[in-house]
């Protein structure tokens, strides 16, 4: 999000809490979120491509739903007010297009396809809809939108293979295909898009999801104070808010209070501080003009700091902003540098993501693992189970080595911790009755876990294996 975002959002906010009637607000949601995504959404090279990604965010969320909100064993049935609530939505995607012919004063996308050709696209969901509607969902259907929905991350998020989409793009719109490019795909938003659709539909799977209406479900999806960069929520965490935003009234003025403290401590941190400290970060093009060991370290300290708030501030203003509407979203970060050991770090890092993938990697995998005939050792389990999971979050960021190096270097050192409380617990105990060697024990934690996780940032500062060498043998002092 910018500044201009954050700002009209803000107002938005404060609208929504004084004026609106209460019965409107979910409505308010629904329709705000839809127009957001694609004022959001960076414009890109490709023709109709950042009015295209939202709707196809669209698309795929309401297919997401179709498929998740039918029993098992019977055909769907549609309410009223998921009909109107399709209606709604496919009345403001269609309008969208109509800037192609008319100038308004908000421009909340780049020049859209052609009315007709848009209408036609919705007219094949809305068969889809009405094919799954009459059959029973089966549970395969769910393992395929769990399989497309990864393929289409792993696309996205791999080089070689953006490019390759990018190129077919560039042909079907009849554009300079040598100039395809992995930055012609920005799908702003996908990921968090994506970790949604896939807690809903293993909780679908698992029989833990509950009933939602496409309204609700949609919002949940790309509600736009977290669509950009996250918190990841749970949906039955956010339906209990979104279920009472009619009920805010009398609490309009802390409401208001919370939402500008925790927007303005965001604006800080990350407008302030995180972009102050830009200038000197570990980056490919500040590491090339470093010519000491001493200027290296400089960078990765100020990239670590820099990584922090900038995240952190982005959370705070989404937080904030969704106080501002009724809806508390969950922390992301709890004094993560300050942790005195790589698990507590991560207990308290980007704590949403954490959670998802201990949820739906780690857990699985280790009841698969323990459920073998002739099952591993535990801590062969572990190792496993630790190595998966951060490699998982590794190539979420992208699907590069060093971003898996990145998840192989904190796997490491959380299966390194998890033997070393094993088989220290009996003298933590004593330890205990020391306070002062306690202390001593815990601020020594705190420094060493603070630059395990510093040196691991080298891998996600810098693009290339060569680079990241390079750079650990400055830090090193070995190479100059």
């Amino acid at each position: 999000m910018e500044l201009i975002h954050i700002g009209v959002f803000t107002v938005f906010g404060l609208l929504y809490l004084l004026v609106l009637p209460a019965r409107w607000r979910t409505w308010a949601l629904f329709i705000g979120s839809i127009l957001a995504i694609y004022w959001l959404q960076p414009t890109l090279n490709i023709r109709w491509l950042d009015y295209s990604l939202p709707t196809a965010t669209l698309a795929i969320s309401v297919l997401g739903w179709l498929i998740t909100q039918q029993p098992q064993e019977g055909g769907a049935k549609l309410a009223r007010e998921d009909w109107v609530a399709l209606g709604v939505m496919t009345a403001l995607v269609l309008s969208l297009t109509l800037t192609r012919y008319i100038t308004i004063p908000v421009e909340l996308t780049s020049r859209p396809p052609e009315t007709w050709q848009v209408a036609l696209c919705l007219l094949g969901l809305v068969s889809v809809i009405f094919a799954l509607r009459r059959r029973p969902i089966r549970t395969r259907v769910i393992t395929v939108g769990l399989f497309f929905l990864v393929c289409l991350f792993i696309v996205l998020k791999t080089d070689g293979l953006s490019r390759w989409l990018s190129s077919i793009l560039r042909t079907q719109t009849g554009q300079d295909v040598a100039l395809a490019s992995s930055i012609d795909i920005q799908w702003l938003g996908f990921s968090y898009v994506a970790f949604r659709l896939i807690h809903m539909l293993r909780d679908r799977q698992n029989g833990l999801l509950p009933n939602l209406r496409l309204r609700e479900y949609l919002t949940y999806v790309i509600f736009f104070p977290a669509y950009a960069a996250g918190p990841i929520d749970r949906v039955e965490r956010f339906s209990e808010d979104y279920r009472h935003v009619g009920m805010l009234d009398g609490n309009r003025a802390n409401f208001i209070a919370l939402g500008f403290t925790r927007i303005t401590i965001g604006l800080f941190k990350k407008f302030v501080v995180a972009d102050s400290l830009a200038f000197f970060s570990l980056s490919a093009m500040t590491f090339g003009q470093a010519q000491s060991t001493g200027a290296v370290w400089v960078m990765l300290y100020s990239y670590a700091l820099r990584l922090y708030f900038d995240f952190s501030g982005y959370s705070d203003i989404a937080i904030g902003i969704g106080i501002l509407f009724g809806i508390q979203l969950p922390e992301n970060f709890d004094r993560p540098y300050l942790k005195n050991n790589i698990t507590a770090f991560w207990q308290s890092w980007h704590m949403t993501l954490s959670n998802w993938v201990r949820f739906y990697v780690y857990s699985p995998l280790s009841r698969a693992l323990l459920k073998r005939k002739n099952k591993p050792h535990p801590n062969v389990i572990i190792l496993i189970c630790t190595v998966s999971t951060m490699l998982v979050i590794g190539l979420w960021h992208g699907v590069t080595l060093p971003f898996a190096l990145w998840g192989l270097w904190h796997s490491i050192g959380l299966f390194v911790h998890k033997l070393w409380s094993d088989r220290t617990r009996k003298w933590y105990r004593e330890l205990k009755q020391h306070p002062r060697l306690l202390q001593l024990w815990q601020v020594t934690g705190v420094l060493l876990t603070f630059h395990f996780v510093l040196l691991g940032w080298v891998w996600f500062a810098l693009p290339d294996i060569e680079a990241t060498v390079r750079a650990f043998g400055m830090l090193m002092g070995a190479v100059r």
